[in-house]
């Protein structure tokens, strides 16, 4: 396993919900980004991420270790839940809310 795939996995595995996201959280750096930033923090939820900006290597070890193009991309319990498209439907639909509550974390409102 290369140095950034360890890194991902790590971040993936060691966190309930982590992010891989262009920007942070309070400046996100492109809009598919800042909807689920929002979405997320509408529903309360504590999350940890990564700025794929800074790094070549993040930006491109991330899309090969989902076989994902786009980012950004959304873990829950170490599994690969979507983009922001994905991540937008789900939340409009309600699964995501149903699927955090599934796996045991908090979501504070539902929409």
């Amino acid at each position: 396993m290369t140095d950034i795939n360890a890194f991902i996995d790590d971040k993936v595995k060691n966190n309930d919900v982590f992010l891989f996201m262009k920007g942070s959280p309070d400046f996100p750096q492109c809009g598919f980004s800042g909807q689920v930033v929002q979405i997320l923090s509408y529903l309360g939820v504590e999350y940890g991420s990564a700025n794929v900006l800074e790094s070549e290597e993040l930006r491109d070890g991330i899309k090969a270790y989902t076989n994902w193009p786009t980012i950004p991309q959304l873990y829950v319990k170490g599994e690969f839940v979507g983009g922001a498209d994905i991540v937008r439907e789900m939340f409009q639909a309600g699964e995501l809310q149903s699927h955090l509550q599934n796996a045991g974390i908090a979501v504070k409102q539902t929409a």
